[in-house]
C-alpha cells in the first residue's frame, strides 16, 4: 500500500463502496459489519479521511490511512481512535471469503460423504455417476455434486450441497436441481426413466428450498428433500407437499396521506432541489426519495437530544451510505442530487456508478408509473412496490403488487439483466401473496383499501429485458405447478427510454402466445 491524501481515498473507498452492495466487512479476520443490513458514512473533515460504520449490534469508526483494492477486496490501513498503532480492515464483495484451493477440497470431502450417505440410505440403488465437476455450458459450477442414482429401469437425479456454502447458494440449489433433473432426463432418454429429482441440504437450512419445491408440478417429477449432517452422516427427510405451509408475515401498510403530511417540510426541501422525484412512505416515521428507482435520502423522526420530543432530520447517501444532512455536509447534498439529476437518465454516461446502480429498482419506477404497460388488464391506480413480506430466511420485498381490473391478485417480478434465478424467486413471491390472501390478511392489513379482492389465485407476472432472458429459464417454468398461472413478459432492451413489450409466454392452459416484434426479430437474428 501506499500513502495517498485523504481526498484521494475518500473517493477509493467510496467508488468501492458504491460498486460493493451488500459487501462484509472484516476486522481482524472477523466479520464486524454485513453492509445488507449495517450503514457507513465517510468523511473527508480536518485533512483526515474517516470511515463510520454502525448496526444494530456496534458503532466503529476509523481513519483511513492508506487504501488498497486487490482481488476484490478493499484492504485498508486504519487507525482506531486513541491507538497509535494502525490496524487492517478489508472489505470483499463476496461472501464467501474462502481461497479456491479451500472450496475444493470441501467439495471433494462432500463428494465423498454424499456417496456414503447414498450407499448407506438407499441400499437398492446404485450410483451410476456423482460428481461436482463444472460444466458451464448447462449453467452447473462446481458449487453442487450432481449425480445419478438408478435401481433397475428407474432413476433418480440427485444434488447435493454442503455446509461450508452460503445461505445463497443452498437456497439456490433447487434452480440447479431441476436443471439437473432435465439434463439427465435427456441424457438418459430410452434407457432409464428419471422419475424425479432428489435434493441434499445441510442440516437446518431447507426452510426456503422447501417453500418453492412445494409449488412445483408433482405430475411431472417425483420431489425428495433431505437435510444431511455432515457430522454424523445423519438424513432427515421434509415434506414438501404442504403448499400452504408457509413461514411469512405481512407489514402493515402506512396511511400514505397522513406521513406526507408529516413530512410535508422535508419533501418541499427535497423537491427545491430535485423536483418530480419518487417519494415512497416506508412507515409513519419515515420515507425515502428516490430517483428513477435509486433511493438518495430518506426523512425521518427521531428523539430529539435532552427531551422526549421528536424531531425529523433528513440522511442521504446511496446504498449502505448514510449521512445525516446538516449545514457542513449541504453542498455535499447539493453535490449528490446534482449528479443524479445529469447521469441517471436514458441517455447518461453508461459507465458511471450512479446510471449502473441498481437497474431494477429503476425498471420498478418505470413500471410502477404505469403497471398497464406490462399487461393490459392490470389496474394502474392499485399499486404497492417495495412490499416487506418476511419469509423464513430473508426479509423479501415484492417489486410489484397490483390487481387486475377485476381485483385479482397480481404480482411482478422484475429482473434488469440475466437471472437465473428468476422464474423460482417469482414463485417465493406468488407463494407468499398467496398465504396471505388465502387468509384475507391483505385488506386487514390495510392493503387496497376496502377495493373487493377477487376469490381466485393470484397472477405472477415475470418481466425482463427480451435478449436477457437466461437460456435455463423456459426449463425450470416447465415445472412450476399448473395452479399457478404465470406469464413472462419479454420487453425492449431499451427499456430506461420506456418499457415496451415485444413478446409474452404464457403458462399451458393460458392462451399461450408468444409476439415477437420486427425491431427484436431481427436485433435477435
Amino acid at each position: 500500500m501506499l500513502a495517498v491524501n485523504p481526498e484521494a481515498l475518500n473517493r477509493t473507498v467510496q467508488d468501492f463502496l458504491n460498486e460493493a452492495v451488500g459487501a462484509v466487512v472484516l476486522e481482524d479476520g472477523a466479520v464486524a459489519f454485513d453492509l445488507a443490513r449495517a450503514k457507513y458514512s465517510i468523511s473527508g473533515e480536518h485533512n483526515k479521511c474517516l470511515l463510520h460504520l454502525w448496526s444494530a449490534e456496534r458503532n466503529a469508526v476509523r481513519r483511513v490511512l492508506n487504501a488498497e483494492v486487490k482481488n476484490g477486496m478493499l484492504r485498508l490501513a486504519v487507525q482506531r481512535m486513541g491507538q497509535a498503532r494502525p490496524s487492517k480492515l478489508e472489505i470483499c464483495r463476496e461472501r464467501d471469503r474462502r481461497s479456491p484451493t479451500v472450496k475444493r477440497v470441501a467439495r471433494t470431502a462432500y463428494e465423498c460423504k454424499l456417496r456414503r450417505t447414498l450407499e448407506r440410505h438407499f441400499p437398492g440403488f446404485s450410483i451410476a455417476r456423482l460428481t461436482t465437476g463444472a460444466d458451464l455450458e448447462k449453467s452447473f459450477g462446481p458449487i453442487y455434486t450432481r449425480g445419478l442414482v438408478r435401481q433397475g429401469r428407474s432413476a433418480f437425479a440427485v444434488l447435493g450441497v454442503n455446509a461450508q456454502e452460503t445461505q445463497s447458494s443452498i437456497d439456490a440449489a433447487l434452480t440447479f436441481g431441476i436443471l439437473w433433473l432435465d439434463v439427465c432426463r435427456q441424457a438418459q432418454a430410452g434407457k432409464v426413466v428419471v422419475e424425479g429429482l432428489t435434493l441434499f441440504v445441510p442440516k437446518g437450512s431447507s426452510a426456503l428450498v422447501r417453500e418453492r419445491m412445494a409449488n412445483l408440478n408433482r405430475d411431472a417429477a417425483k420431489w425428495r428433500l433431505y437435510e444431511l449432517d455432515e457430522r454424523d452422516d445423519a438424513l432427515v427427510e421434509i415434506d414438501c407437499s404442504d403448499r400452504g405451509n408457509v413461514v411469512t408475515r405481512l407489514v402493515h401498510a402506512t396511511d400514505e396521506s397522513a406521513a406526507r403530511e408529516r413530512f410535508a417540510e422535508g419533501i418541499a426541501r427535497v423537491n427545491g432541489l430535485l423536483p418530480n422525484c419518487e417519494v415512497a412512505v416506508l412507515s409513519a416515521a419515515e420515507i425515502a426519495f428516490r430517483w428513477r428507482g435509486l433511493e438518495f435520502a430518506r426523512a425521518r423522526l427521531g428523539a430529539e437530544a435532552g427531551s422526549f420530543r421528536s424531531t425529523q432530520e433528513i440522511v442521504f447517501g446511496v446504498g449502505a451510505e448514510e449521512r445525516v444532512l446538516q449545514g457542513r455536509n449541504e453542498s455535499a447534498f447539493t453535490e449528490l442530487v446534482n449528479s443524479l439529476r445529469d447521469v441517471r437518465h436514458p441517455y447518461g454516461p453508461r459507465q458511471h456508478a450512479l446510471w449502473r446502480m441498481h437497474p431494477e429498482r429503476w425498471l420498478e419506477s418505470l413500471v410502477a408509473g404505469d403497471v398497464s404497460v406490462i399487461d393490459d388488464r392490470l389496474d394502474r391506480s392499485c399499486l404497492y412496490s417495495q412490499v416487506p413480506a418476511f419469509s423464513a430466511s430473508d426479509r423479501a420485498m415484492i417489486d410489484v403488487l397490483t390487481t387486475t381490473q377485476g381485483g385479482r391478485l397480481a404480482v411482478v417480478e422484475l429482473k434488469a439483466d440475466e437471472d437465473i434465478h428468476l422464474p423460482l424467486q417469482g414463485l417465493d413471491y406468488w407463494s407468499r401473496v398467496e398465504w396471505h390472501h388465502a387468509r384475507g390478511e391483505f385488506p386487514r392489513f390495510g392493503y387496497f383499501d376496502g377495493r373487493e379482492l377477487s376469490a381466485e389465485k393470484p397472477l405472477l407476472f415475470l418481466v425482463a429485458p427480451a435478449l436477457h432472458v437466461h437460456p435455463a429459464t423456459d426449463v425450470l417454468l416447465r415445472y412450476i405447478s399448473p395452479e399457478i398461472q404465470w406469464e413472462f413478459v419479454g420487453i425492449d432492451e431499451r427499456w430506461r427510454e420506456g418499457v415496451r413489450v415485444v413478446f409474452r409466454k404464457r403458462a399451458p392452459g393460458g392462451a399461450a402466445r408468444r409476439q415477437l416484434s420486427p425491431a427484436l426479430a431481427s436485433s435477435a437474428a
